[in-house]
């Protein structure tokens, strides 16, 4: 997710020798392990990210399965790329342990084209698909296939001080052009976002190169691109680094540091996520009112922007001896009625449409239109099998965004992309 606590990311290796050392490393854990009974109740393993009220979504699914198979949270660990090294060490053993797991976006089609986890047909595909996001379920699937869930989603906004901008800007130029107006009248003035060496920094280029009407891979996936388009963006990157207006820490930010600089009073724009709204509410009130929130700007005036989205899928372990029930509980845990609890008490923005019409939903999402409408237009990251890949070159190739030229680094983007697609090389 980029999005808060999933934002690093495990750095890729080659598959073969990922696998090669998990099956090492893993097969003796895998074999004590399974998908115990209870007295003859079947256990039902989730593997799912730290949230803070996610038991008591548990407890309701069980609540609702009579007896009939139990669900017992397993707590992955905080950081992202620690959780997928260790799905990923035990997937790869055949740990038949595992049985519904929550995958961050960006990695449901790595997990899918390595037969990891199980395909939602018939009825189970029916019901998920059924009044859920398009952008999200964009993320769930694979070859034309569903692989996942959607269980939450996320995108980022503009937050912006409305005592010192009268309307937000629409551009980035715009945006731009406000802060250094600002700044020359001595009031704050800064642009604050994630430009550190990380999946953060690849969120806001991939939702500047969408916005300018760019394709970083072909629509099959299986190609480097790096059109006009993405050039634009890179422009539009190396200019705002370069413009006086951003943050001096800013190819070193990430998204908590980045929300405290502009709860500080530092800034005068920021682009973040939806948790920088409670966070700021508990430790600045004053500050809080004075901030409105927009669409993130585009490239053009006349051509909205595309935002990039993050979140977690529910999927199914190809492994796991209990997929009837393991498909039931996923499809429990994401039902709208727990999609709605989890948004409320958790933060996470859902993905069914309609639970953003629910009358609760006004307090903790004021700025829900804004995020609904992002969310019927986003930008989803490259979808392919190789993303941690991809992820890991175009980070190092856009740090630090003010040391971008344009052209020569599209085309050193062009051919890493390519050689990561084809899995060269030994990446760290």
């Amino acid at each position: 997710m980029s999005d808060p606590g999933r934002a690093r990311r495990r750095r890729p290796r080659v598959r073969a020798v990922a696998a090669a050392a998990a099956l090492t490393l893993v097969a003796p854990m895998a074999a004590a392990c399974g998908s115990g009974e209870d007295g003859g109740t079947p256990t039902i393993n989730l593997y799912h990210p730290p949230e803070q009220n996610m038991q008591r979504v548990v407890d309701d699914c069980n609540a609702q399965a009579g007896g009939r198979y139990k669900i017992v949270y397993r707590v992955l660990p905080r950081q992202a790329d620690d959780q997928r090294v260790q799905m990923v060490r035990r997937l790869a053993a055949q740990d038949t342990g595992m049985d519904v797991l929550g995958l961050d976006v960006t990695w449901t089609q790595e997990f899918a084209s390595a037969g990891w986890i199980r395909e939602w047909t018939g009825q189970d595909r029916a019901e998920v698909e059924r009044g859920t996001l398009a952008g999200p379920l964009e993320t769930a699937r694979y070859e034309d296939k569903l692989y996942g869930a959607p269980k939450n989603t996320n995108v980022q906004l503009l937050w912006y001080r409305k005592d010192l901008v009268a309307q937000p800007p629409k551009t980035w130029d715009q945006m731009i052009s406000a802060a250094q107006e600002l700044k020359q009248q001595g009031k704050p003035h800064q642009v604050l976002t994630m430009g550190a060496q990380y999946e953060g920094l690849v969120v806001l280029y991939n939702t500047l190169a969408e916005s300018a009407g760019g394709k970083i891979l072909s629509d099959d996936g299986k190609q480097a691109v790096m059109d006009a388009g993405t050039v634009r963006a890179l422009e539009q990157l190396q200019r705002f680094a370069t413009s006086g207006v951003a943050s001096p820490s800013f190819s070193n930010a990430t998204e908590d540091p980045v929300r405290l600089e502009f709860q500080s009073g530092d800034g005068a724009f920021q682009v973040n996520w939806p948790f920088v709204y409670p966070a700021m509410q508990e430790a600045n009130p004053e500050l809080a009112k004075q901030v409105g929130w927009a669409r993130v700007p585009g490239i053009d005036e006349n051509t909205p922007s595309k935002v990039t989205i993050g979140g977690a899928n529910m999927a199914v372990s190809a492994y796991s001896e209990h997929p009837e029930e393991s498909f039931e509980a996923a499809r429990c845990l994401r039902n709208e009625k727990n999609q709605k609890f989890s948004a409320i008490n958790d933060g996470v923005p859902p993905t069914i449409e309609r639970v953003y019409d629910e009358p609760e939903m006004a307090e903790a999402y004021p700025m829900r239109d804004v995020i609904v409408e992002q969310l019927k237009e986003p930008a989803v990251r490259p979808l392919t099998p190789a993303y941690q890949s991809i992820s890991t070159v175009m980070s190092a190739l856009l740090s630090p965004p003010s040391a971008i030229r344009p052209e020569q680094t599209a085309g050193e983007l062009r051919d890493a992309i390519a050689d990561a697609l084809e899995s060269k090389g030994v990446l760290p």
